[in-house]
């Protein structure tokens, strides 16, 4: 038999404690989300109502299918930064006539809407998203265009949102602008450069320049509704392909759009689906709060697969890292999990081969983290640490079917990267509150610092300062843990969102959905593995 056993005991000590600086976690994480929720705050949300319009998560709301779900990404965009958390946009996939779309929304109720670097990079991930996963792109719009005092950081690289908007229609995947105001200067090639165009009556405003400026450089005069109204673009540019009287009309064409594009999937059909037999509720207490701590990621398998079912691939071999097969929600998947920490040469070999397998059978893989990395030593480097390390990074890198990757616990230095990291392009990668990333833990990090500099005062001759060294090592240590944190990766975008680990199997769902709509195809072949 396959289905894994639990020896998980939720009424323990460490169980509990483990469980209770989850919840703590979960609280600051929700805090956070609460701020994206308000937007600008209820002046400007109040402001916003009281002018008749929608808020964009409500009008996401009204676009998607009736209690369908909608996965939010990278709600804690620009966390940490100068900017409002959320970056001024909210994006995700959702199901709009029985149809997964990539969904963007402008929110007017910070800063007008405008774009601040942070924006920028929030909207070109759901583009990337989009053209890898071949989703219809549906842009709700309402901008102010640019931030002004910051775009020297906005302007030059934002032309590669007009840029994915004509690359996604050449790969023929649909594109959908719906303008519920204005769309100006260069943020008037949203609409123009998209597949289809829905402007509502005396609402939706596109024009390259203003009445102001247009008088400033040509001197005549304007009007908003003149120069660019929706009536304008649907009678006389043509821009408008259809003219709605209000939000919801616009919404409702939105749909309507959608449910004429004929748009299917081409990835695997799920079978049927069995729950998991153990709760959900039980991953709060799995990862330790010391992630020094080990635990078995088979629990946390044992609570996301269907029906506990995981058929272990190697199970005696490398036992640092657990492979094998199952499916979620009906969908096949093998997964990676680290066990113990840290990878040597045959955990990084069986990783190797694991993974051409999934690609020889079109499979999804499913990364999930918990390493501070490849061993180090001489015994290891004389075994060939360097060369199998590499081994599993080329695997990795060249594999072609979809990953996914989990940061649950630790993810450090280069087993960040064989294990699927930002930089290795998974098509989704969220993080569990416990989750802890950078080039080492903070303690080695300072440890490494204060080793060099005691080298370097013998060498000079100079007397080695204790006391500055000890501060020193405190002052790395609290910034290398802040900066590991996952709500400051998050902010950065380094992930798609910090989850509640009892979401996992739902999230993990949707996005094995979501890359099913591409076919998946296994690489056909690798770099040249090291052996």
């Amino acid at each position: 038999m396959s289905v894994l056993t639990s020896t998980l005991d939720p009424a323990s000590p460490r169980y509990t404690a483990a469980a209770d600086a989850m919840r703590a976690k979960l609280d600051e994480v929700d805090t956070e989300h609460a701020r994206a929720l308000g937007g600008g705050g209820e002046k400007y949300v109040q402001r916003h109502h009281q002018r008749g319009k929608l808020l964009p998560r409500e009008r996401i709301e009204l676009l998607l299918d009736a209690d369908s779900p909608f996965l939010e990404l990278s709600p804690l965009a620009a966390w940490g930064t100068e900017f409002p958390v959320g970056a001024s946009t909210v994006t995700g996939i959702g199901v709009v006539e029985g149809v997964e779309c990539v969904i963007t929304a402008n929110d007017p109720t910070v800063r007008g809407g405008t774009s601040n670097p942070w924006t920028l990079r929030k909207s070109l991930r759901a583009n990337e998203i989009a053209f890898q996963n071949r989703l219809p792109l549906i842009n709700l719009v309402e901008s102010g265009g640019a931030d002004l005092p910051t775009q020297k950081e906005v302007f030059i690289p934002g032309g590669r949102l007009f840029r994915d908007l004509t690359r996604l229609s050449a790969a023929g995947i649909p594109t959908i602008a719906l303008v519920f105001g204005n769309s100006t200067a260069g943020g008037a090639y949203v609409p123009g450069m998209s597949d289809h165009v829905v402007m509502i009556k005396e609402r939706s405003k596109v024009f390259l320049a203003g009445p102001p400026l247009v008088k400033m450089a040509t001197g005549e005069e304007s009007d908003d509704e003149a120069l660019g109204g929706a009536e304008m673009h649907a009678r006389t540019s043509g821009l408008a392909d259809y003219f709605a009287v209000d939000e919801h009309d616009a919404l409702r064409i939105g749909r309507n759009i959608v449910a004429r594009l004929n748009w299917h999937k081409s990835g695997p059909v799920p079978t049927s689906v069995r729950e998991p037999r153990f709760a959900a509720d039980e991953l709060l207490g799995i990862v330790p709060d010391d992630l020094k701590q080990p635990f078995d990621p088979r629990e946390v398998i044992a609570r996301i697969v269907d029906d506990s079912d995981f058929d272990e691939f190697k199970p005696l071999y490398g036992s640092s890292l657990v492979t094998g097969w199952a499916r979620l929600h009906g969908y096949p998947i093998g997964i990676l999990a680290n066990a113990r920490g840290v990878l040597f040469s045959e955990e990084s070999q069986k990783a190797a081969q694991f993974i051409q397998l999934a690609n020889r059978s079109d499979t999804p893989l499913l990364f999930l983290h918990n390493t501070t990395g490849y061993m180090v030593g001489r015994e290891y480097e004389e075994r060939g640490m360097v060369k199998h390390g590499a081994m599993m990074i080329n695997a990795v890198a060249n594999s072609t079917v979809p990953h996914i990757s989990i940061l649950l616990g630790a993810s450090y230095g280069a087993g960040h990267y064989g294990m699927c990291g930002r930089a290795f392009d998974p098509r989704f990668l969220f993080a569990w509150p416990s989750a802890r990333s950078a080039v080492m833990g903070g303690a080695q990090l300072a440890g490494v610092i204060s080793i060099v500099g005691r080298a370097a005062a013998q060498a000079r001759g100079q007397a080695f300062d204790a006391a500055a060294d000890e501060a020193m090592r405190a002052a790395i240590e609290n910034q290398i843990e802040a900066e590991s944190l996952p709500m400051f990766l998050s902010g950065r975008l380094y992930d798609d969102g910090v989850i509640d680990p009892r979401d996992t199997r739902t999230v993990v769902g949707m996005c094995l959905s979501a890359v099913a709509t591409a076919p998946i195809e296994g690489a056909g072949q690798f770099g040249v593995f090291r052996m």
